[in-house]
């Protein structure tokens, strides 16, 4: 029950952010009461901002963390509520076959608890049949090509992408996955025993619930965590992958049959109805060991492995016992979360990825007015001009490297609030009373679509995110950046905002998403998404001295006793703050050369540069559960949030000048120690 398709390279914001410049001032949209004035900004600009709004809003029982991000997300869930909501109350008069009488069945079959309650198992029946009946290696490999064709491939992930050496293509890519625990070092380190004995429990649990007697579902249990652990010993870490030249590796039919003599490419891609002379085998050693594991390990450690995942992924629209036993291992184990989301916003989030494109054209239409989409614009073009003046202005870098640097500033496409044309979903079957088939059905649905863009050429106004989401992310592989609806409105955009809280808001996201084209890993693709090498070796050299001046700052910051940041996982966002950061401080400066009086205005005490700063800080308050910090710092390539609200600023002398810090002081990063990139 899990879709099979990816998309190599997308880089996000992580958090969400807002705001839009030349708006009349209005000193409602940053509450200067908030801030703890018993902390300087000069020691701790994150404390100086959030540490009252932290402690006056505790991280509710249904989450893992909480933020401004986060209230964000719920205001854009409840407008997703009433309008799936009406969707279901006028789903039998809806115009049959439309998107709101899809959306409407979907949801309401979802919401029948008492429903699926009394079907228990009964709905993945089937393909736990079909498992069981594997008992050759011929079989497996057939069994694996028909569940892929069906979008519930587990044991690696497949899908279209941009094609790494000719992006105007789309080509197929075949992706490390098949693990059920966070990253591989879960398998093989130490310090994550604890959570492998609790793993393993949590497989035996899902296993009896599909109903295998307890002491035979205890020693499959055991197979299919040794099987698993093959598979992480021959998968690279959440590190290596930021690697382009660990993400694309193309070759032809009979390279791939070469490197997995027991799995034939030529008859998965038969099975999927796609032809094709190569593809992205990305990651050719682990796929080497899966070859080999068809050929080696026992059938009944396979059959073990594919019914406990097939039961684990389907968990969350099956009954409740296998919805409450995936969410005490998953959420509250290695989430530490102590309560389940009420039954709508999980359903919610099933029609999301089924249908989350289609939710978004009802969403968009409720919600995105045209002039809020030209407002936006104005502010990317804005950026977009800052972007040229820093280029222009780096010093480190020689002529030929930033004609090419420029090359790409040139060719940017920005995207605002939703796609230019909707998506079709004639041809998906959504009825109601079925939740489970509603699901299976739409990550079918889903599955094609996207192998159905192999082959044909790269379509950049495409979306990767649904204008529902709050967020924003750049494409290297299209050179896009994209910023969905809901990430343009309040509290991160307010249309009456001043310019110091538009530019430290929805500004420095803007630029953070521009800069990702210039980062550690979007820096080695071209102006037309090729991944190329644009740069001279003295430059790249001069970059990565920078660069890695940022990992060492952000390996010193320890969100958790004895748990350090991982400058390397993180070094993209990190680049991609610092930079966005800058640049929106200089499209904030062209602003007030073009209305003198914005530079000596104070609001409720603060300058511009003041409220500019404390802005970025905002966009940043919140927290999150010490069980959820771990995993995410394995795991997640974003920083820790109170460190991003200090990370860039601490590296910038107009923090110190709009604050009068001083040499010394925490916020200061002078001489050695600062980072200056782009």
């Amino acid at each position: 029950m899990k879709s099979s398709t990816l998309k190599p390279v997308v880089l996000a914001i992580g958090l969400a952010l807002s705001s839009l410049a030349g708006a009349a001032t209005d000193s409602s949209v940053f509450n200067v009461k908030e801030l703890d004035t018993q902390v300087s900004a000069c020691s701790n600009l994150n404390a100086f901002v959030n540490a009252k709004w932290v402690a006056a809003h505790p991280i509710p029982a249904d989450k893992t963390r909480w933020g401004a991000f986060d209230e964000l997300a719920e205001k854009s869930l409840d407008i997703q509520h009433e309008i799936v909501q009406q969707a279901a109350k006028n789903a039998t008069s809806a115009k049959p076959g439309s998107i709101e009488q899809k959306i409407g069945y979907f949801y309401e079959s979802g919401m029948d608890q008492a429903a699926i309650d009394a079907a228990g198992i009964k709905p993945l029946q089937p393909d736990l049949h079909a498992i069981s009946q594997i008992i050759t290696q011929p079989q497996l490999v057939d069994y694996l090509d028909a569940s892929f064709a069906k979008g519930q491939g587990e044991l690696f992930a497949f899908g279209s992408g941009a094609d790494f050496k000719n992006a105007k293509m789309q080509i197929g890519y075949a992706f490390q996955g098949g693990l059920g625990l966070p990253t591989p070092d879960y398998y093989t380190k130490p310090e994550f025993a604890e959570k492998r004995a609790q793993y393993l429990a949590y497989i035996g649990k899902m296993l009896q619930l599909g109903g295998e007697p307890v002491e035979r579902a205890a020693h499959e249990a055991q197979a299919v965590l040794a099987f698993e652990t093959r598979l992480a010993k021959a998968s690279l870490n959440p590190v290596a992958l930021r690697d382009p030249a660990n993400q694309y590796h193309f070759v032809s039919i009979a390279q791939a049959d070469r490197v997995t003599p027991n799995f034939s490419w030529q008859k998965f891609f038969a099975a999927q109805g796609v032809e094709v002379q190569g593809f992205s085998l990305s990651q050719p050693k682990f796929f080497a060991e899966v070859g080999r594991m068809i050929g080696a390990e026992p059938i009944a450690a396979w059959r073990a492995y594919l019914r406990f995942h097939a039961i684990s992924s389907a968990a969350p629209y099956l009954s409740q016992p296998f919805v409450d036993a995936r969410f005490d291992f998953y959420n509250k184990t290695l989430g530490g979360q102590p309560q389940i989301e009420p039954r709508w916003k999980r359903v919610l989030g099933a029609v999301n990825n089924g249908m989350g494109m289609a939710l978004g054209e009802l969403y968009v239409a409720k919600t995105f007015t045209p002039e809020a989409k030209a407002r936006a614009l104005a502010m990317v073009n804005n950026l977009h001009v800052a972007l040229k003046q820093h280029i222009e202005a780096v010093g480190w870098m020689g002529p030929a490297t930033k004609a090419k640097a420029m090359e790409k500033w040139q060719t940017l496409l920005p995207k605002i609030g939703y796609p230019d044309k909707w998506r079709d979903w004639h041809g998906l079957t959504v009825t109601p009373g079925d939740y489970f088939a509603n699901v299976e059905r739409a990550g079918a649905f889903n599955y094609r679509y996207d192998l159905a863009k192999i082959g044909k050429p790269t379509d950049r106004h495409e979306w990767a995110m649904t204008p529902q989401t709050v967020n924003a992310y750049y494409d290297p592989t299209n050179n896009t950046i994209n910023f969905p609806a809901a990430i343009l409105q309040p509290p991160f955009f307010y249309a009456n905002g001043d310019d110091g809280i538009n530019y430290g808001g929805i500004g420095a996201v803007i630029g953070h998403e521009m800069t990702h084209g210039y980062d550690d890993e979007g820096s080695q693709f071209d102006a037309y998404g090729n991944n190329v090498n644009w740069w001279t070796k003295a430059d790249r050299a001069a970059f990565e001295a920078r660069t890695g001046k940022l990992v060492k700052q952000f390996d010193g910051y320890s969100p958790l006793p004895g748990k350090h940041i991982n400058g390397k996982l993180t070094l993209g966002e990190n680049i991609a703050d610092l930079g966005g950061l800058n640049i929106a401080y200089t499209a904030l400066q062209n602003a007030m050369k073009k209305d003198p009086e914005l530079a000596s205005e104070k609001i409720d005490g603060y300058s511009e540069d003041q409220r500019y700063f404390m802005s970025w800080a905002r966009v940043w308050r919140g927290s999150v559960r010490p069980a959820r910090e771990e995993v995410l710092l394995n795991v997640d390539p974003h920083s820790p949030a109170q460190f991003r609200a200090i990370g860039a600023p601490s590296n910038m002398p107009a923090f110190w000048q709009a604050f009068h810090c001083k040499p010394g002081q925490p916020m200061v990063r002078a001489g050695a120690s600062q980072v200056v990139i782009w």
